[in-house]
């Protein structure tokens, strides 16, 4: 059973390798599509937008590259306990959503700049981002109720949480 914990650490570890790699070449992509939009036409606004939203995208992926390696390779945490998922979880959503707000932004620039009747299909965007902040609250609610029932797990999180760092 040991050694498939090791091969579980070694595929994780190849995940989040492969998570980082893609931020850093989406983030070398967005620096060359702002070099772009500066040196051909300053006056390129969606460029420089465009090159906002790949940013984003590239947070996402490092942000997933650094949980997996913090959660499953370094701790080797076990997601049933309620604490471990509220965290695990809270962390990944937090990225989505702020990575989906930059996202509804440059839509909605962009939008505005070529074609305002297609406003709807942003918005459908920053709809999508305000229900998973409702869902990600109700599920936070929820779950506290079961952390009360197991007190132990979010000290032992705690402890864990200061031997990381």
């Amino acid at each position: 059973m040991v050694w498939l914990m090791r091969l579980f650490a070694v595929v994780y570890s190849a995940i989040s390798f492969f998570f980082a790699a893609a931020a850093v070449i989406l983030v070398f992509r967005a620096v060359a599509t702002l070099w772009h939009a500066v040196t051909q036409s300053p006056t390129q606004v969606s460029q420089v937008i465009e090159s906002i939203g790949i940013l984003a995208i590239a947070l996402v992926a490092l942000e997933i590259a650094q949980t997996v390696m913090e959660e499953e390779v370094v701790r080797r945490s076990q997601v049933s306990a309620p604490t471990r998922v509220r965290r695990y979880l809270s962390r990944f959503f937090v990225v989505v959503v702020v990575a989906l707000s930059i996202k509804y932004l440059v839509a909605v620039v962009r939008f505005l700049e070529a074609d305002p009747r297609l406003l709807w299909n942003a918005s459908s965007i920053g709809v999508a981002t305000a229900a998973l902040v409702a869902a990600w609250g109700v599920f936070i609610r929820l779950n506290r109720a079961a952390e009360d029932v197991e007190p132990e797990a979010m000290a032992h999180a705690k402890r864990e949480d200061a031997n990381v760092q």
